[in-house]
């Protein structure tokens, strides 16, 4: 064994030696020309921005930005900037640009919506980016090119295309067919004539160079709100939350707008909300256990609000589940149903985000269906008047079936989610319609 062993790690060393004079006649690809002279012409006007500790001034999060002009405001994203302004006794900001040089940051604004912050820095642009009043029209295939420093590994530029407006996100943001990585948020993705298209802010992960910028009109949107309000604000935790409150409105307006649908969980019919921000699916256990069969369909919002790096809200999600006996009696099939209830988490009363729940509990009927309810409620901490449900129901009609409903809405008001509740409360029914 221990030859064998010595053979395996002689041949992998003799294999890596081997492939060196190979790796070295790699060449990398090289930029486009376009490429190159947007970065040469940007570089001085890109920075990197740092959230530092106050207490040992070490980095606590990175990311990009873009100086405005010939000023010294610089656009970012809200995430970047997010500890500075919800933990300013603990965070501060930091710049370096492209020639290492670095200074202090001062939050100005936050649009928390669409993911936007604006800061001041000790320094000006050299005028390469503008938001003028009329913005570019963009067309589907067009290329654009993407600054930031990925990774914290430094300054750099990459090109993809322009596929199109996100249908599925809340808010619109542009899809973005080309590479942006963690550090890069905050910077921006410009034509290949140097106009802003839009800033970096998000990626997915179960795709390949499918990445997402926010519109460069949201950014002439909040310049024009720095360029008029008299003084920063002193707490931005009353500006975010102000925001958060705008944002449940505007969700518990759309949903009311889209009527319910329903699904058929024969014998049951569970209604669901569906929509380009809603999205539904469906999954069984296609009775691979003898015992009992599983159906489920679940729906949630596509997108929802980031806060900080623990938080994110202003969503909801829908699950219906239906446990059928095959073979169980009716007393352990309902040992079965008490447990898939049961096993739900809430939250619990050490989260310094939140209260503890409150949850109440009781056995109601709709006109159309008897269930054991379940309502759950907790506040946020930092950001008054708005709380996060669960409400949890369970069918009581039948012995050998149980049908389940989870509904969680996060960062409402308590009236909206109580109405949220309700709705779902009032919908439920067994019988099916043709």
């Amino acid at each position: 064994m221990r030859f064998k062993l010595f053979l395996a790690l002689t041949l992998f060393c003799a294999n890596a030696s081997a492939a060196e004079p190979a790796e070295d006649k790699v060449e990398l690809p090289i930029p486009s020309s376009s490429a190159q002279r947007l970065y040469s012409k940007a570089k001085a006007d890109i920075v990197q921005l740092r959230s530092l500790l106050k207490n040992g001034r070490t980095q606590s999060s990175v990311g990009s930005g873009f100086l405005i002009g010939n000023s010294n405001l610089a656009v970012t994203n809200y995430h970047v900037m997010s500890q500075i302004a919800l933990e300013p006794d603990i965070y501060v900001g930091e710049y370096v640009d492209t020639y290492g040089k670095r200074g202090t940051v001062e939050l100005l604004a936050v649009d928390v919506l669409h993911d936007l912050a604006v800061v001041r820095i000790d320094r000006k642009g050299g005028g390469f980016f503008n938001v003028p009043d009329k913005l570019p029209t963009l067309v589907q295939g067009q290329y654009l090119y993407s600054l930031g420093n990925p990774l914290d590994l430094g300054f750099a530029i990459s090109e993809g295309a322009y596929n199109g407006i996100i249908s599925r996100s809340f808010y619109d943001q542009l899809m973005f067919t080309g590479p942006i990585n963690a550090g890069m948020s905050g910077g921006p993705s410009v034509t290949v004539d140097g106009q802003v298209a839009g800033v970096n802010v998000s990626k997915r992960l179960d795709g390949e160079l499918v990445s997402f910028l926010v519109p460069v009109r949201y950014v002439r949107d909040l310049l024009k709100k720095v360029a008029a309000q008299k003084e920063v604000p002193k707490d931005f935790k009353l500006v975010v939350g102000k925001q958060l409150q705008e944002h449940q409105a505007t969700m518990m307006a759309r949903l009311e707008k889209t009527p319910l649908t329903f699904k058929e969980l024969k014998p049951y019919r569970v209604p669901v909300w569906e929509s380009d921000q809603v999205r539904c699916w469906g999954r069984a256990n296609g009775k691979q256990s003898k015992s009992y069969s599983y159906d489920q369909v679940s729906c949630a919002m596509e997108s929802a609000l980031y806060v900080s790096n623990q938080t994110q809200t202003g969503h909801i999600s829908i699950e219906h589940k239906l446990l059928q006996s095959i073979d169980l009696g009716d007393l352990r099939f309902a040992a079965l149903a008490s447990r898939s209830f049961q096993n739900q988490s809430m939250g619990g009363h050490k989260d310094t985000r939140y209260t503890a729940p409150q949850c109440t509990e009781q056995f109601v009927t709709n006109g159309k269906l008897p269930m054991r309810a379940v309502l759950c409620v907790r506040a946020y901490r930092k950001f008054p008047e708005l709380y996060d449900f669960t409400l949890l129901t369970a069918s009581t009609d039948s012995g050998r079936m149980s049908l389940q409903t989870r509904v969680d809405t996060s960062g409402v008001t308590y009236e909206n989610g109580l109405r949220l509740a309700r709705i779902f409360l009032e919908q439920a029914s067994r019988e099916v319609q043709p």
